[in-house]
């Protein structure tokens, strides 16, 4: 907390405590007073004093703030008494430091003109602005490292995701603030070279907007050429922000409706200061693929044709949007300190602004052009890489549909090929026919010869010169040219197969069929050598 710089003063009926406090939020003055201590508190300023009387409470107490000054003003009724000293926390008086004092090299808000605001508030607003140290901090110095800082937040993923999946996008670019509406009246009811004098009537305000404007303090600014010109090209950097939030909350707020208009303005966040129009689009082209939750070029644009369109509406149409800008700061802690900085006094000098330099700032960002490529993140390059790797993707894909698809077909072909083929294999029936009734001749002339152990075994084995064989093997392996199994390899049944074979040379004839091709087929007949 910081302690304010405050003054006693007391005449035969009044004692008058006038307490410094700018850059506070009025509405949340809070002061307490008992006996004789006295407590003042308006964020960020906290002052207690223990005066040496106490003070008289009988309703005649009352305030009042100077919002020029700063100054808020409380006035009680009081008389002295001794009384012993009630020791508190210790406080330092607040001295006020010239600016020749500090070196300041930073002037920031409406038209330049503050400075040192910071230099005692900067732990209180550090969330509010981006800039560290804006009082020493030269304009030059706070360009360079926003670029920096709008490059090192930019995320290439999240801006393809927009890119592609644009539904989101696609639905905000449809919705119609009350400016266009009003602007499509306009240019339906009047002729362009009337405009200027009848589109004042087109806006009107409500009892709540007339109660805002009550509150401020009518006052002439005296700015200087260079001064002047900043102020018009600030505004549009303002109104471009707030275009794009009303956007794409289709005129709803919510709690980060101050958020997305401050950190859209390098205005508000940066205290930049701007020499022509284009600049400032590319400012905020940048912060709009940066830092929001919709990053889409669309969207940039889009806010651009909303802001010429609400400057050629003129003052009152560009009042009605400073006096949301000023409520939706008001009512978020601590971006109200914007509207001391920057958009109180925008509200107070807009309804002396001429309509003919609103007119003549509205041709100007209507003739500047924006493209992708001044923006500074290689934003055509990520689309041509993505587009070429989603190129890639679906002929994968294709690839992929065509294999799965071929491969049914081709069981679909080989099908066909044996209807194509079956007259070629009709003329080998009566040689595959032959070959079953041979095989199945020679498991009769087997099956004749089992003994007890081959009645229990599950396959009978033969010995044909010299080569050992499972009847089941021997079976499903006849015309396939496979080599038979060796007789070493089924172990203890090397005596047994002896005695089959003795067996078998005695009961069987083995010789191959007439007019067979296949050399492994062989032909089995009951009878002696």
């Amino acid at each position: 907390m910081l302690t304010p710089a405050f003054d006693l003063s007391q005449d035969p009926d009044y004692l008058t405590i006038a307490v410094r406090v700018p850059y506070a939020r009025v509405s949340e003055f809070d002061v307490y007073f008992q006996g004789q201590d006295f407590r003042f508190y308006a964020k960020p300023y906290f002052l207690r004093l223990n005066l040496p009387g106490r003070i008289v409470e009988n309703g005649s107490e009352q305030g009042s703030y100077d919002a020029d000054k700063g100054t808020s003003e409380m006035s009680k009724e009081g008389e002295d008494e001794d009384e012993e000293f009630d020791w508190e926390i210790e406080q330092s008086p607040y001295k006020e430091e010239s600016e020749s004092t500090l070196n300041l090299q930073g002037h920031y808000g409406f038209g330049d003109l503050r400075s040192g605001v910071f230099q005692r508030l900067q732990d209180e607003f550090s969330d509010i602005i981006d800039i560290k140290d804006p009082d020493f901090t030269p304009a030059s110095e706070r360009r360079q490292k926003r670029l920096a800082a709008e490059l090192a937040k930019f995320d290439p993923d999240h801006y393809l995701a927009d890119f592609f999946e644009d539904e989101a996008v696609e639905q905000v670019l449809k919705y119609n603030p009350w400016w266009t509406v009003t602007y499509s009246k306009m240019m339906a009811s009047v002729g362009k070279s009337q405009e200027q004098e009848s589109h004042a009537t087109l806006v009107s305000f409500s009892e709540e907007e007339k109660y805002q404007l009550l509150k401020f303090v009518h006052k002439s600014y005296l700015l200087d050429k260079r001064a002047h010109r900043r102020v018009y090209y600030s505004l549009i950097d303002i109104l471009l922000a707030y275009c794009y939030e009303t956007r794409v909350n289709e005129g709803e707020r919510n709690v980060e409706s101050a958020w997305n208009i401050r950190k859209l303005s390098p205005t508000l966040c940066w205290f930049e200061t701007w020499t022509n129009v284009h600049e400032i689009l590319v400012s905020f082209g940048r912060r709009v693929l940066c830092y929001p939750l919709y990053r889409h070029f669309k969207l940039v644009m889009k806010a651009c044709r909303d802001t010429i369109k609400i400057l050629q509406l003129g003052k009152s149409a560009v009042l009605k949007c400073l006096l949301d800008i000023h409520k939706i700061f008001q009512e978020s802690d601590p971006a109200y300190i914007l509207n001391d900085l920057y958009i109180s006094d925008y509200c107070v000098w807009i309804q002396k602004a001429k309509s003919k330099k609103l007119a003549a700032l509205a041709e100007a960002l209507k003739e500047a052009s924006l493209t992708k490529a001044q923006l500074g993140l290689e934003l055509e390059e990520l689309e041509a890489a993505a587009l070429l790797a989603q190129e890639e993707e679906a002929a994968k894909d294709v690839a992929h549909s065509v294999l799965r698809q071929r491969i049914p077909s081709s069981s679909s072909e080989a099908g066909n090929s044996e209807d194509l083929d079956s007259t070629t294999s009709s003329e080998t029936e009566d040689s595959d026919s032959e070959q079953e009734e041979l095989k199945d001749s020679e498991f009769e002339s087997i099956s004749s010869l089992r003994g007890p152990f081959l009645e229990e075994s599950s396959a009978l084995l033969i010995d044909v010169g010299g080569v050992c064989k499972p009847s089941a093997i021997l079976r499903s392996d006849v015309g396939q040219g496979k080599p038979l199994a060796s007789s070493k390899a089924l172990g203890g049944a090397g005596p047994l197969i002896e005695e089959v074979g003795e067996q078998l040379k005695t009961t069987v004839q083995i010789s191959k069929p007439a007019g067979s091709t296949a050399g492994n087929h062989s032909r089995i007949q009951g009878g002696a050598d």
